[in-house]
């Protein structure tokens, strides 16, 4: 059975998301702290992508400019940052909540795009964002009485998953301005900058101590997580259109609640699956240009017809 281009991509794009829908388990099971954790990770993905770059050509085929390695040493920084608090922040919230926090991340890329650049947000997108932001509050779960009584630590996870989607945001914006860099090669620097700043700022002095069973998530979260999942993504994004991509980029969230319920038993409850919902129909309402308000316009204009 053959398979078009759009439909290999589609089929790769989502074998992405499955994948990376899965990294929760491995954090989990690995029982150390966030740094430590992101250390191996950039260390095992470096090793992973360095051997997949240099099979493919890449670094032959790639002019490296100083504004280039600049820009991926800062996405690096951030990159790395960003791993370590949605690292910390399922600890302390779940894998679920921490997945479904950070996903807001596009939003963020859009205002801070129309900050940057003076891009004209309108009312459409302005109310796709603020619908999000509802979905925000209802999915995190701080809207409910028990997580706000006594858990600090909940709600410290919740803002390092946030924090980290804007992170994540910013470092969209700048692989944007590398468009003439394989993102291959960008993710590589970012596990190199991993590499380099976390070994003198983790507590690796506890690495003769890591048993068998956590080496095998340790080389997990770096050859799976951040050697396949991103060769598969990077290599699925060109085959398809932005609809199609707006919608399986949620494969990864939906994974990552489906994975914390079946292996863990932490459902999401009603309202945070409502506020999942309402994250996921704004988001696509955003990429793919849904128009709102004349929509609540015509709605209203239902509910009260002019005489």
């Amino acid at each position: 059975m053959s398979f078009t281009s759009r439909q290999q991509g589609a089929i790769t794009l989502a074998s992405g998301g499955l994948l990376m829908g899965t990294i929760g388990i491995f954090v989990e099971e690995a029982r150390l702290d966030a740094m430590t954790m992101v250390f191996f990770r950039c260390l095992f993905g470096f090793l992973a992508l360095a051997g997949y770059c240099a099979w493919k050509g890449f670094f032959r085929a790639q002019r490296f400019t100083l504004r280039m390695v600049l820009l991926a040493v800062l996405s690096g920084l951030l990159m790395v940052t960003q791993w370590v608090w949605f690292f910390d922040a399922i600890h302390r919230t779940s894998i679920a909540v921490a997945t479904v926090v950070f996903h807001v991340q596009p939003f963020w890329v859009v205002l801070m795009g129309a900050a940057l650049f003076n891009e004209r947000l309108g009312g459409d997108r302005l109310g796709w964002i603020a619908t999000a932001f509802v979905g925000l509050v209802l999915a995190s779960g701080v809207a409910t009485s028990e997580n706000l009584q006594g858990h600090a630590s909940y709600l410290f996870g919740v803002g390092e998953a946030l924090a980290g989607s804007v992170l994540y945001a910013s470092v969209t914006l700048i692989a944007k301005s590398l468009g003439q860099l394989r993102p291959h090669l960008l993710t590589l620097a970012q596990c190199l900058v991993g590499v380099v700043c976390l070994a003198f700022i983790a507590p690796l002095h506890s690495v003769a101590h890591i048993g068998p069973a956590q080496w095998f998530w340790l080389v997990g979260m770096g050859v799976l997580h951040t050697g396949l999942s991103y060769v598969l993504i990077y290599g699925a994004l060109p085959k398809l259109t932005t609809p199609i991509i707006a919608v399986l980029l949620f494969v990864y969230p939906l994974t990552a609640i489906v994975v914390d319920a079946l292996v863990y038993g932490r459902a999401l409850s009603a309202p945070q699956l409502a506020g999942m919902a309402l994250i996921v129909t704004a988001s696509l309402g955003v990429n793919l240009g849904w128009p709102l308000v004349s929509i609540l316009r015509r709605g209203a204009r239902v509910r009260h017809p002019v005489d």
